[in-house]
């Protein structure tokens, strides 16, 4: 087994306690290896944070199989490379089933539209069969299968048939599946209608559901979801989960500009909360119109940041604009080394589409939210964090809403130069789920219990 001493202590994080080692210090709590499977869909903001999840439970004991198909496998690298010296991690490698809008030699949707996840789900369950196949002919196969929610509706026919249990993993929170099923409480869109009924219903069918949250913010949701929806009280709250690092391993991907360079030019800043990084996750591309926004908000407001997007021909940044302001600011394009860029203390402000894997880790690395919530499970975030709690600051809504440049600056220029009461809500909400992943926190604790049940599983 690989030593519980992980290499997840940031030395440029925030004071806050040793994060890296919250989860990690869990040790071996598994009754002997037992045997599970693991599914993640193949998209960025799912397949990330179930290999954190993966690894909380490679800490505690499990033997873990993950399926990937060939091109998603670089996704695996830190993981693979942490636990290097054990034998309780496998990968199952099938091939990516074709299909006919998904253009040859593609296998995860980094690039495309969130149109396109419908899609990828149908051709994800045409791995039902190799997969029936790989248990009849394991000579120890898994006794429990893991999958993302996006998978669950093929994995619960599946399991059924193989006599094991399904559990399913929610990248989503509480808050934002509730409205998805419920019927009446919000209007649904047909595609979001027919997207809860393939996809989020199946999930609260499976024999357990995992969620990336803390009961301290989500445990009201998660009590109506288990009266309501599910005739069990298999439901763990298990996040934030944090996430992992392993030597010479970038997560996602490499970026465009090394590591070492961006952290070196934060270090330069020399003022905490002084700059404010922006960045839309992999799926969302900006319009011209929005780039051009964004960026004469940036001019106008002076700030520090560091602007992440996307490498393809449609986000380009206006001509000139890099440099007018070099050595104000940083773009990055491609992949953006976000975790290390939000845990530096320079970093006081985050422009965020609010995807819940965003909005932790902005969270738990101290930078003040503004949304901009584009599509899906953004909005319910929005209105969680702004409306609600009061943590956030809307700065933008809609797709292809275009913001007013000026008034952007104003927010951007607010953000990092006041005291702003948002902010000190947000520390609160900070500490609330660092306690929740420390020994004896409510997460942390749900992990142990969520392995202990797993553990008990023999076939």
């Amino acid at each position: 087994m690989v030593t519980n001493a992980i290499m997840e202590a940031k030395t440029h994080m925030k004071p806050q306690g040793d994060i890296g080692n919250m989860q990690a210090a869990a040790g071996d709590l598994g009754n002997g290896a037992v045997h599970i499977l693991t599914i993640p869909f193949p998209a960025a903001g799912h397949i990330l944070p179930h290999i954190d999840f993966i690894h909380q439970l490679l800490l505690r004991g499990l033997k873990v199989t993950i399926l990937v198909t060939p091109k998603n496998l670089h996704f695996l690298n830190p993981i693979l490379s942490l636990y290097s010296s054990s034998n309780n991690v496998e990968t199952l490698v099938l091939p990516f089933p074709s299909h006919p809008s998904i253009p040859p030699g593609v296998e995860n949707m980094v690039g495309f539209p969130i149109s396109f996840g419908p899609i990828f789900m149908e051709a994800m369950a045409e791995l039902y069969n190799p997969l029936f196949q790989w248990f009849q002919t394991h000579p120890s196969p898994p006794v429990a299968i893991i999958s993302d929610m996006l998978l669950s509706s093929w994995v619960n026919t599946l399991s059924s048939n193989l006599n094991i249990h399904h559990l399913t993993f929610m990248v989503t929170n509480a808050n934002s599946t509730l409205p998805l099923v419920r019927k009446g409480m919000k209007k649904l869109s047909p595609s979001i209608e027919q997207f809860a009924k393939n996809a989020v219903v199946p999930s609260l069918k499976s024999w357990g559901i995992i969620f990336n949250t803390f009961l301290e913010l989500d445990g009201d949701k998660m009590e109506i979801i288990k009266e309501e929806f599910t005739e069990h009280d298999r439901l763990w709250a298990i996040g934030p989960l944090v996430p992992i690092k392993a030597a010479n391993n970038e997560r996602g991907g490499p970026s465009s500009i090394p590591r070492d360079e961006v952290i070196a030019w934060l270090d330069s800043c020399n003022r905490v909360n002084s700059v404010v990084f922006i960045g839309f996750g992999s799926q969302i591309s900006l319009t011209k119109l929005q780039m051009e926004a964004i960026a004469s908000a940036l001019e106008e407001s002076r700030v520090r940041f560091i602007w992440g997007i996307k490498g393809d021909s449609q986000n380009m940044v206006p001509l000139g604009f890099e440099d007018r302001l070099a050595g104000k600011g940083v773009v990055i394009k491609g992949w953006v080394p976000q975790q290390a860029i939000l845990d530096h203390q320079a970093v006081g402000s985050y422009l965020t589409h609010c995807g819940w894997n965003s909005a932790l880790e902005g969270l738990l690395g101290g930078a003040l939210l503004l949304a901009w919530p584009m599509q899906v499970d953004h909005f319910d975030n929005t209105n969680l964090l702004v409306d609600e709690l009061g943590v956030a600051i809307r700065a933008c809504e809609g797709l292809t809403t275009v913001p007013d440049p000026n008034k952007l600056a104003r927010v951007l220029s607010k953000s990092v130069s006041a005291d702003q009461p948002e902010r000190a809500r947000a520390m609160k909400l900070r500490q609330a789920a660092l306690d929740a992943i420390q020994m004896h926190g409510s997460s942390y604790t749900a992990l142990n219990s969520l392995v202990e049940t797993l553990s008990c599983i023999r076939k």
